[in-house]
């Protein structure tokens, strides 16, 4: 396809546009993981801005991911003053490093406004490309983003740490098992994004979709989702057009978009691409997120990225399909065919099953937002408690593994590790289970926990570094065994043991599992205030020192960063509803009941004998509900009050959980109450049935 990647500063447009020396030299960079000669930045730079200018661009950005969840971006231009005007220019040091100062951004303390010198750093890793909108055209540079001080202020930079991480572990294990070629192990991660599409004017109608992308009152419609035929139904003509535009923009910057569906929502949808690096995914998925939106407008559509912008249908997520490559070409997680490939995948996996055994409350926190609080535990998204699926052919293998016999397998093969051979798995061996957090689906774990709006570094980074630090474990014990296939048959046989509490392969919605999960001593943390201490704890600031992703600082400083985020969000979702519930909805109803009441006394002045026995009822339910809610904005006004005064962060959070979010249940229970009983032409808000449906 010749759109394909045509904006982006590819391998080949490096080859073809750099000396041959300079060429090589950053691709060794870029496979290597070596640091970058500061000496070919100049060439690098000019090649970049002469294929960028070619092409339209007139201005520069490094691009780069606070805290914030999204990117960033300062634009400077290529315009250079001379003796005889302007020159285009762009230098290596340009190119390498800026200084955008971003002292705005979250930064958990790390920063104050006397202190706010804050750098980006060019990451080669992953490509640079040009950014059309409107009709401007930005060359987009990948970089880090630091402080002063050297601290990470950003998503990326941790998580280019935490490959190293699991890099450096991996490879040791490789070694163990006579790999001598492999020098650099990857995870590699293909994430499924979900999202909503609504109307543009419907959008504009709705303050709570405008302020917090999801909607805050809002009964529910005769039909949901119960006849499951929106699911993997034809695909509107709207929305195919939009698709195609999406599809359009991302091959052009590289980004591998492969599949696109309906979901099982009405006006839910799914794109997904191939598996890639970590690091570019990750990349290319805060693309993806910004096309979408960027497109929807274009089809005057709004795209949500909230995990729950419409009760009591499905949420959106972003399933995490995570696996580790080596560079000689090994998916570590492909089960292979021989004896030696076989037990070199059960020491991965296992490791796998430890890690997530081990640091189940890390990748809690890593799918803790407010969003995400409404989503989990239903409708297709797995339930708070981490658990690892793995199918019937694997546990039953495992089940040997424990024994330490060498039995048949359910396929009729012996099996002993490194002597006889697994049971050929091919990639789909088991049935997929939907419920499951962290489940196997033939060469790779998919984490279905992960909201739809997050990026994925932070998950990223937490699945690296506890794998890593398994695989630490276990090459620590390995390496200088005399009898390694006796060792690791006892290792791999010690592990199963005592972790195969976190294996389920049934139901992770059924009351039955909450109660087996708690009997198993299984974390259950079922909300955000509550999940972001386990970042905090002892052992998880042990695991990241040991495995120099965060430093202390940084890791106390993304605690304070998200517990702030989610007293944010909660506060500006209250703030607007007590803001709907007065300017919208408490007058709508009230001009509704007057007109009830009026209609009362037109009838019973023409006639005391027609019975209005059912206009007042309406009105007395009218009155109630209208009492309600102002008794419950004013409820929520005050509890609102009194949690934004707690001057202690952890507090805060978890009142605004116990009494904040709890009030505007309430109010929410007010509102679509009236919804119901409200004549259409007086409900001030577009309804569900008109936002899920009519696109």
């Amino acid at each position: 396809m010749e759109i394909f990647g045509q904006n982006v500063f590819t391998q080949d447009v490096m080859r073809e546009r750099l000396p041959k020396a300079v060429y090589k030299n950053l691709k060794k960079t870029i496979d290597e993981g070596l640091p970058l000669d500061p000496s070919i930045a100049d060439v690098v730079a000019t090649a970049m801005k002469e294929w960028a200018v070619e092409r339209g661009a007139t201005h520069f950005t490094h691009w780069f991911q606070p805290m914030t969840g999204v990117t960033a971006e300062k634009h400077d231009s290529f315009i250079t003053p001379t003796d005889n005007g302007i020159v285009m220019d762009f230098s290596g040091k340009e190119l390498v490093k800026g200084e955008p100062d971003a002292s705005s951004f979250p930064s958990g303390g790390l920063r104050v406004t006397f202190e706010a010198r804050g750098y980006t750093a060019w990451d080669c890793t992953s490509p640079a490309f040009l950014k059309e909108e409107a009709d401007v055209i930005t060359l987009c540079i990948p970089t880090a983003f630091c402080s002063y001080t050297g601290e990470a202020l950003d998503k990326k930079t941790p998580l280019l740490r935490s490959m190293e991480a699991l890099s450096t572990q991996a490879v040791r294990i490789l070694r163990l098992f006579g790999n001598q070629t492999a020098t650099r192990v990857t995870s590699t991660v293909g994430p499924e994004q979900e999202y909503f599409l609504v109307d543009k004017s419907y959008f504009l109608d709705r303050l709570d979709l405008i302020m917090t992308g999801r909607t805050l009152f809002g009964a529910m419609p005769p039909k949901g989702q119960e006849l499951e035929d929106h699911y993997f139904g034809s695909i509107k003509e709207r929305v195919v057009s939009y698709m195609k535009e999406v599809n359009t923009e991302l091959w052009k910057l590289g980004v591998t978009a492969k599949t696109q569906h309906n979901e099982v929502a009405p006006g839910q949808f799914e794109i997904a691409p191939i598996f890639e690096t970590t690091n570019i995914a990750t990349d290319h998925n805060q693309l993806v997120m910004d096309v979408l939106k960027r497109v929807a407008i274009r089809h005057d559509m709004i795209c949500l990225m909230h995990e729950k912008p419409f009760a009591g249908v499905n949420g959106s997520g972003k399933h995490n399909n995570w696996s580790m490559s080596s560079n000689d070409g090994q998916n570590l997680l492909d089960p292979g065919h021989t004896p030696h490939e076989n037990a070199q995948f059960l020491t991965f996996l296992m490791a796998t099953i430890k890690a997530v055994d081990e640091y189940a409350g890390l990748l809690r926190v890593s799918c803790a937002n407010a969003g995400n609080d409404h989503r989990l535990g239903a409708n297709e998204a797995p339930p708070a408690i981490i658990s690892v699926f793995l199918g019937e052919q694997l546990s039953d293998i495992l089940e040997q593994i424990e024994k330490g016999a060498a039995k048949s397998s359910k396929s009729g093969t012996a099996m002993r590790i490194g002597v006889t051979t697994l049971p050929d798995l091919p990639k789909d061996s088991t049935d997929r289970n939907r419920t499951s957090p962290f489940a196997f689906t033939g060469n790779r774990f998919e984490f279905r926990m992960v909201g739809s709006s997050f990026s994925i570094a932070g998950p990223n980074v937490i699945i690296n570094t506890i794998i890593a630090d398994a695989l630490k474990q276990f090459a620590d014990k390995l390496e200088g065994s005399k009898n390694f296939s006796a060792d690791l048959e006892k290792l791999l046989q010690d592990t199963a043991k005592k972790h195969k509490r976190i294996i389920f392969n049934g139901n992770n919605y059924s009351d039955e599992w909450v109660k087996e999960a708690k009997k198993r001593g299984l974390l259950n943390i079922p909300n955000t205030p509550e999940a972001l201490k386990e970042l905090v704890k002892k052992e998880a600031v042990e695991l990241f020192l040991t495995h120099k992703v965060f430093t202390e600082t940084e890791i106390h400083s993304r605690y304070e960063i998200m517990v702030e985020q989610y007293v944010k969000t909660i506060n500006i979702e209250a703030l607007t509803m007590i803001d709907m519930a007065k300017h919208s909805i408490m007058p709508a109803a009230t001009s509704f009941a007057t007109e009830v009441a009026q209609s009362i006394s037109a009838v019973a002045a023409v006639s005391s004998k027609i019975d209005v026995s059912a206009q007042k009822e309406l009105l007395e339910e009218l009155s109630t509900n209208l009492s309600s809610m102002n008794k419950n904005v004013k409820a929520l006004e005050k509890v609102l009050d009194n949690a934004m005064n707690i001057s202690e962060v952890d507090k805060q959070a978890a009142a605004f959980r116990e009494k904040v979010f709890a009030k505007m249940l309430e109010l929410r229970a007010d509102g679509d109450a009236l919804e119901k009983i409200i004549s259409a032409d007086y409900w001030p808000l577009p309804t569900y049935a008109e936002m899920l449906f009519n696109l």
